[in-house]
């Protein structure tokens, strides 16, 4: 069963709509560093997944499907039949899935700091079963540690307090759910059958998603693009985001 995902939509209603899809443990607010200059150009509609932010956390357990049955729902609330699709990490793993199952919803799609299979199983048990234990202050300076590079962290410490709340704001249910899907996940045999536009970008200093997994994604993908920013970790909208931004908009506009 789908819920109804909590959203905001910005920007400029007229024009394309694109929508931008947060990782796991964050929520739609981790797109912020690029609202005002997308928002100028597009339709912007932002949204929590399921188990986060301002959407509902329904029991476990979650699977990929039911993230993009989720987004579809959401995108048939908004009378949207065709978007762009932005997704970082977790988002982008819900913009492959819909692009190969319902390539008609899709336009363009940029797939950041994600995979299409991301492992071992064992990795993802672990940390649901920590945060069952502990609670997600147990894995928000980790996730810190992956989401920034030290440096950035140290020199924008008002950045990595407000990303840090944000993962132990998280609710636990909902997280481990969301970890199960990326347990579970294996996108690698639909990647022939997505025909959208595709933008991947990879970021050098990323412990999660190394430029490996966007290399596996662009050979995948027909005709995908790569693009491999510096000095960024696995947040690199946040870290890097004139860069980002550009990249996005030279290749949707």
């Amino acid at each position: 069963m789908t819920v109804a995902l909590h959203y905001e939509a910005d920007g400029t209603h007229d024009a394309s709509p694109l929508v931008l899809s947060p990782s796991l443990g964050s929520t739609l607010a981790m797109w912020d560093p690029q609202e005002a200059e997308l928002g100028a150009h597009f339709h912007l509609i932002r949204h929590d997944h399921r188990g986060h932010g301002g959407s509902p956390v329904p029991p476990g357990p979650y699977d990929l499907d039911d993230l993009g049955r989720d987004a579809l729902a959401l995108l048939d609330e908004l009378g949207l039949r065709r978007v762009d699709w932005c997704g970082l990490s977790l988002g982008g793993m819900v913009g492959m899935w819909l692009a190969a199952h319902a390539p008609t919803r899709i336009g363009r799609l940029v797939l950041c700091c994600t995979s299409a299979r991301l492992g071992p199983p064992s990795m993802w048990r672990d940390r649901a079963r920590l945060v069952r234990e502990e609670g997600m202050d147990a894995v928000a300076d980790a996730g810190i540690g992956r989401w920034l590079t030290p440096a950035f962290a140290e020199r924008c410490p008002e950045t990595a307090a407000w990303l840090r709340g944000m993962i132990a704001a998280t609710p636990p249910d909902g997280y481990v759910g969301c970890c199960g899907v990326i347990e579970r996940m294996d996108l690698e045999p639909v990647l022939k059958r997505i025909h959208a536009p595709t933008l991947v970008i990879a970021a050098a200093q990323d412990p999660a998603t190394p430029p490996e997994h966007g290399e596996r994604i662009a050979a995948g993908i027909p005709d995908a693009r790569l693009e491999v920013i510096d000095d960024a970790a696995h947040l690199a909208n946040v870290e890097r985001p004139e860069a980002v931004t550009d990249l996005i908009t030279d290749f949707l506009l």
